[in-house]
């Protein structure tokens, strides 16, 4: 795996007071569901790790089916551009560039789907945001190309170490989620919450870009050795 590679998918080094306007937590959905990954890398093992945790049947999307198949144990291995998607959550964890490509192949198959936005549209030179023009943030730019999908953004400010392991520095690592649709935000929650981490609803879809600041900001302080890839911020309830 690349430097380039780790960065994007946040981890390096994989071995390692209420006011009036607080919202409520978001509810959990007893209801396990089928949840396909597309991306095999960090995140997108530790995403399928929680969500096997989580009791749901998960298949992991991969140009390499074998690596695809060994990202989680008991999750379900297929190729990029040959398997059908089974899940009625899509996690894309890959890196904001490979998103044109997963649109190309399957934007009728996510038609109807709930899809989970991973990434920091980083550009690795500068670490500054990079995103097409006109553009605020990755996930309403998804939003934009998949109209008939539902967006959630989530994962994209925990390091792939926190997910994995469910802890930061001693308490369950918290999923910040931010959507449009309520009850997208809510299943998504269902799951993580399912396998012992937390979640807060960090609003609708246009807090999507404060969270790709919160998450690129964290990226850089890893990369510049001020924070740990088994660590990171720490949101405490």
């Amino acid at each position: 795996m690349s430097k380039r590679d780790n960065l994007i998918n946040h981890n390096p080094n994989p071995k390692t007071a209420g006011g009036a306007h607080r919202r409520q937590p978001l509810e959990r959905n007893a209801t396990m569901t089928n949840i396909t990954i597309f991306g095999a890398g960090n995140i997108g093992s530790a995403v399928a790790g929680i969500a096997v945790k989580a009791g749901a049947n998960v298949q992991v999307i991969d140009r390499n089916p074998d690596k695809a198949a060994a990202a989680a144990e008991g999750v379900t291995g297929a190729k990029f551009g040959a398997a059908e998607i089974t899940g009625s959550i899509v996690v894309l964890a890959l890196p904001f560039p490979a998103y044109a490509e997963v649109i190309a192949a399957y934007a009728d198959q996510l038609a109807g789907k709930t899809v989970v936005d991973v990434a920091n549209p980083i550009d690795f030179t500068t670490f500054d945001l990079a995103l097409p023009e006109g553009a605020k943030s990755a996930a309403e730019y998804l939003a934009g190309k998949l109209p008939q999908s539902t967006i959630v953004k989530g994962f994209n400010t925990t390091f792939a170490a926190t997910l994995a392991l469910g802890v930061n520095d001693g308490a369950p690592t918290v999923v910040q989620l931010a959507s449009d649709d309520d009850a997208a935000k809510k299943s998504v929650a269902a799951f993580i919450e399912a396998a012992g981490l937390k979640t807060v609803d960090a609003g609708p879809l246009k807090r999507a870009q404060y969270l790709e600041g919160y998450g690129a900001l964290q990226i850089i302080l890893g990369v510049t050795e001020q924070t740990p890839w088994t660590g990171g911020f720490k949101i405490v309830k």
